[in-house]
């Protein structure tokens, strides 16, 4: 099972393209993966035949985990299938998966992050993992916390609402059906609670548009898009305001990042994604244009690679073409900054020309990093 994504920690089996006996052949999609932020289609890196499949449709995997055995000959699918029987293959060596400052701390303090066995959900490595192993203790802490807890009078009392919570929520009306969350959805609701938990404010500010829509006007016919604009237009931003390009991760540092990836939230059947547009700063606006093209093929064919969808570094959200005015978007976990982008309308104002198109935008921004860019 391949990691689609740095927050995937498993996967579920859509479809396979292939059937045991195929040849393979490097390149060529074999299965559909169901990971938390799309359906994706996988490749093969290796040519082949299709011994065993390990895990069927509809079952899950861990990352890393084996979910089918490639034989490189006809003769060695007997010997395949054997393997693919065992126990120990079927659930094979996991890729080591770790959070991405537990692998900066892992880098900081020399330590082999093959080595560490984590201790978050699905075996994650974490960063008390990492101090752990540089010897830096970090048990400790969690251990004076634990007497904290334990000493007071209160904790005791809040157990038993956790546990009871959930079954003070209300049954299902009566006719109803309840569907499971699918992966992604599960981790769109994550993410949307993890980001209530970074402090942030939002910043709303109209702007008129009159030169924008005439350089689209303009552009249009040459294949370039509103969205191109937009990210062009973000990109040179952040270009000279660096702090908005930069995050907080674990709540201790600022990470100032050198590349700047504008990641696009792109509507597909069964969720959402944010394909990104890299180095948008350095394209110029009709190679960006294309590119942009080649990423919303791509995500709608369900083609996306990793790197293709989680590297952003600030991200772009435009409902304008719905006709949505303003609206407010949820900040990714792992950046600094969200717009969200609203549709832009002829507005009364004060002036002798009588109307203005406008465009409404918020900003949204983690707070101290916001009060830092403003200070400027």
């Amino acid at each position: 099972m391949p990691a689609l994504s740095s927050t995937m920690t498993e996967g579920k089996i859509v479809s396979w393209v292939k059937s045991e006996g195929d040849v393979l052949s490097k390149g060529e999609s074999v299965v559909v993966v169901e990971s938390d932020k799309a359906d994706m289609d996988v490749e093969t890196f290796y040519d082949g035949i299709l011994a065993a499949i390990v895990v069927g449709e509809g079952e899950t995997a861990l990352v890393g985990a084996a979910i089918g055995v490639l034989a490189e000959t006809e003769d060695e699918i007997a010997e395949a299938k054997a393997k693919a029987a065992s126990k120990s293959v079927a659930e094979g060596p996991r890729k080591t998966v770790a959070t991405p400052y537990a692998k900066k701390l892992a880098k900081q303090h020399k330590v082999d992050i093959e080595s560490v066995v984590g201790t978050g959900p699905y075996g994650r490595i974490t960063p008390e993992d990492i101090e752990a192993a540089a010897g830096l203790s970090p048990s400790k802490k969690n251990v004076g916390l634990a007497v904290v807890v334990e000493t007071k009078p209160a904790a005791p009392a809040k157990a038993p609402a956790a546990s009871a919570a959930p079954s003070s929520l209300p049954p299902p009306v009566p006719g109803s059906t309840v569907v499971p969350f699918t992966t992604m959805q599960s981790a769109v609701s994550k993410n949307m609670v993890e980001s209530l938990s970074v402090p942030t404010f939002r910043v709303g500010y109209p702007v008129t548009t009159d030169a924008l829509d005439a350089l689209y006007e303009k552009v249009k016919p040459k294949g370039v898009t509103m969205t191109a604009l937009l990210a062009k237009a973000a990109a040179m931003a952040l270009a000279q305001h660096p702090v908005v390009n930069s995050s907080c991760k674990d709540g201790k540092s600022f990470t100032y990042n050198s590349n700047i990836n504008i990641a696009v939230a792109v509507a597909i059947n069964g969720g959402l994604i944010t394909p990104v547009l890299q180095d948008a700063d350095k394209l110029d606006l009709y190679l960006l244009s294309q590119k942009w093209k080649e990423l919303v093929e791509k995500a709608r064919a369900k083609q996306l690679q990793p790197q293709e969808y989680n590297s952003g570094t600030f991200t772009l959200s435009n409902l304008g073409m719905f006709g949505v005015d303003r609206f407010d978007a949820i900040l990714p976990p792992g950046q600094g900054a969200i717009m969200a982008v609203g549709a832009s309308k002829p507005t009364v104002v004060a002036d002798a020309d009588g109307f203005f198109s406008v465009k409404n935008k918020m900003l949204k921004l983690v707070h101290f990093m916001l009060a830092e860019s403003m200070a400027r």
